[in-house]
């Protein structure tokens, strides 16, 4: 194999590509990034078995081929080479020689025969949605993810499209995440995507009007952003009925500045760790909310006046999970709705439903 390529598109492309490169793995090709050589481009692909990354960059190629790299040590080396062209051969020994002007490298590579083949996903459904959107839909759910591997379906994010509206939705036990999109589909689907798949689409995702490709097969799904495709398995199991845990009463409604009630937590939050798992109590009452964050180190106190209708109420909360959800809000105003001290709490936009919250309380001894 021989070729020349550009070192800028190499890099960025080695850069994203390993994210899917196997840490440690039985087989020890796995660990390395595969690169073929064919027609007027190289491919690049990392695979863990659950996660594969792949793209194509333009190349002039001399002769056709085939090699697995160590994906750590290539990386490090395109990123360091001194001029624009590098060019990239291999002997029948699979010694891997990389120039440069005049730097060069010679890096022993592996032989492609037992590097696992990426799934092939036989097209079920199809659906486009603009980079900016989907980018955002992760972001502001993604944090209600489970990090509980004794329930793998949670660990990931239900994504549904349904009517023309796509939802995506996280739940971990203790808070629900749900962002919902009006989209043009007439499709009709739901499948659970891992948390690590997301997050390499928000690494992926860097042009707001890239428009992402989401093809779904049986077992796995996969994305198209710009040149790239991710591979993902789906996770299987039954996702709770959300819809049936959203209390559909109001005893108390609060109108609230999100700057605002977020700055009071983040101030009782000085006093809590997690080792120190005592609640931020909220007591909502004649248009005021009491702070309230008591632990062995000390006490804090603090008011916001706002708008509030309905009871009085006493609550708890756990301050990292009620602060996950008031800094993913990014909405001036918010609406928090209570059902009493023991019921979780609601925290939507004061003025639309685009996305819905859902923060379970702690017991107040």
């Amino acid at each position: 194999m021989k070729f020349n390529c550009s070192r800028t598109d190499l890099s960025d492309a080695v850069n994203n590509v390993q994210r899917g490169v196997a840490v440690k793995a039985s087989i020890p090709s796995l660990e390395g990034i595969l690169i073929k050589a064919e027609s007027s481009s190289i491919n690049l692909t990392g695979y863990d078995l659950e996660l594969g990354i792949t793209t194509n960059i333009e190349a002039s190629i001399n002769e056709p081929g085939e090699i697995v790299v160590s994906a750590k040590l290539f990386s490090d080396i395109v990123r360091r080479l001194p001029e624009e062209i590098v060019t990239i051969e291999t002997d029948d020994r699979n010694v891997t020689y990389i120039t440069s002007g005049k730097a060069a490298y010679q890096i022993v590579g592996l032989s492609t025969e037992e590097y696992p083949d990426l799934p092939k996903i036989e097209e079920t459904d199809k659906i486009t949605v603009k980079g900016s959107i989907l980018r955002d839909m992760i972001k502001k759910t993604i944090y209600a993810t489970s990090e509980n591997k004794s329930k793998p379906i949670y660990t990931g994010s239900l994504f549904e499209i349904k009517d023309g509206i796509f939802n995506i939705v996280a739940i971990d036990g203790y808070r629900m995440a749900i962002r919902k999109e009006n989209i043009d589909s007439e499709s009709n689907n739901q499948f659970v995507i891992p948390k690590k798949t997301q997050n390499e689409i928000l690494k992926l995702v860097t042009n707001d009007e890239t428009d992402v490709e989401i093809i779904v097969g049986q077992r796995h799904v996969m994305f198209k952003v710009d040149s790239y495709y991710v591979i993902s398995r789906l996770l299987e199991g039954d996702f709770l009925d959300y819809n049936a845990t959203i209390p559909s009463s109001a005893q108390t409604e609060v109108a609230i500045n999100t700057r605002e009630i977020t700055l009071a937590v983040e101030r009782m939050s000085l006093l809590a760790s997690e080792k120190i798992p005592s609640p931020v109590v909220c007591t909502f009452g004649n248009d005021i909310i009491n702070l309230t964050c008591k632990t062995t180190v000390g006490k804090a106190n603090d008011a916001i006046s706002t708008t509030i209708s309905g009871d009085e109420v006493e609550i708890g909360f756990n301050n990292r999970y009620l602060l996950d959800a008031l800094r993913n809000c990014e909405t001036d105003e918010i609406r928090l709705t209570l059902n009493g001290p023991i019921s979780p709490m609601i925290v939507k936009p004061n003025k639309s439903d685009d996305f819905l919250f859902l923060v379970v309380p702690m017991r107040i001894s």
